[in-house]
């Protein structure tokens, strides 16, 4: 399906499109073949999103430990109105939108400054997208949301089709819940990059980041006490046995999540209790994994001051503004493109 003759409409005032020819099945054979047939082993964390995924994903969030979300909600509904009059937008851009629950804020914001405000989400997941959407335009009456569904590369690539979103007037691309931590440093500086070349001269990037704070406090936050977050690594598991007809045994596995300093990240890390053998359908294949051996599901990196500022001379992005929690735990940075 070309990306011209995928707008799926919900509404007048909604749109959707495919931007991106996706394989799923294919991409996770892929990625399995690539980091699980031998140690050290690896999987991207996309794997943990299947429905029950997602649930454990929301319910972690709810959690007493897990502040980053919380953190950041609190930010916006506190400074919505001053990060969108400082951006001076009349279009919004998300980019990993999800539910856009927390977006409300800055939607609530751009409504009061604007007659007609514009809303450009992107997911990799329509469902997602359209059951947002409709959520949205209940609320706001003269929002118009148009989503881009595919990965951030393909997002970025088509923004420019959308009606509104060409540039007509300042735009405030927005990338929150830290999402950049799940990123390598190249990865990460490639991506900012590809987002400034996207922007105009008047455009902003509202970027959200976990900061650096005391390790009890990054370990809980990934080690809640009821479970969540093991339940959470641990379903991945459920996925390769659904997916790939493995026969992995989630009872064999601990659910670990420590701080690695060297690296200012949190690894979360599925660590085999004992000697096991695993059989594997799709690629055909057969899994030795002795008693300690960790499978590393996601890294989560907490960002200091000279971290971030490596990052963004980097990628050709300056500071603007910024907004922090108590104690810098979490930051709301507003950026401008630097001189080309």
């Amino acid at each position: 399906m070309s990306a011209d003759a995928c707008a799926v409409p919900v509404s007048s005032r909604y749109s959707r499109r495919v931007v991106e020819e996706r394989d799923a099945h294919a991409e996770l054979l892929a990625d399995f073949r690539a980091g699980m047939l031998e140690p050290p082993r690896s999987l991207p964390p996309k794997y943990f999103y299947d429905a029950r995924g997602s649930q454990l994903f929301d319910a972690i969030c709810d959690t007493p430990e897990y502040y980053p979300t919380r953190l950041e909600a609190e930010l916006l509904e506190r400074h919505a109105d001053a990060i969108v009059e400082a951006s001076g937008a009349r279009t919004l851009f998300e980019l990993g939108s999800g539910t856009s629950r927390k977006t409300e804020y800055l939607l609530a914001a751009l409504e009061r400054r604007v007659a007609a405000p514009h809303y450009v989400a992107n997911d990799v997941c329509g469902e997602i997208l359209d059951e947002a959407g409709e959520r949205l335009l209940q609320r706001f009456d003269q929002l118009r949301v148009d989503s881009l569904c595919g990965d951030y590369a393909a997002a970025l690539g088509h923004l420019g089709e959308v009606a509104g979103a060409r540039g007509d007037g300042p735009r405030l691309f927005a990338f929150l819940g830290s999402s950049l931590g799940n990123f390598e440093d190249p990865e990460a500086a490639a991506l900012l990059t590809r987002i400034r070349a996207t922007m105009n001269a008047e455009d902003r990037l509202l970027l959200g980041l976990d900061r650096v704070k005391p390790r009890p406090v990054l370990e809980a936050a990934y080690n809640d006490a009821a479970g969540v977050t093991a339940a959470f690594n641990l379903n991945l598991l459920s996925v390769l046995n659904t997916e790939l007809g493995a026969d992995f045994d989630p009872e064999g596995f601990d659910h670990r999540a420590p701080f690695v300093q060297e690296y200012s990240r949190i690894e979360m890390h599925l660590v085999a209790r004992r000697d096991q053998v695993v059989q594997v359908s799709e690629p055909e294949a057969r899994l030795e994994i002795a008693a300690g051996e960790i499978i590393r599901t996601e890294i989560s990196r907490k960002f200091s001051r000279e971290a971030v500022d490596g990052l963004l001379a980097a990628a050709g992005l300056e500071h603007e503004a910024e907004w922090s929690a108590p104690e810098a735990w979490y930051s709301l940075f507003l950026l401008r493109p630097g001189a080309a």
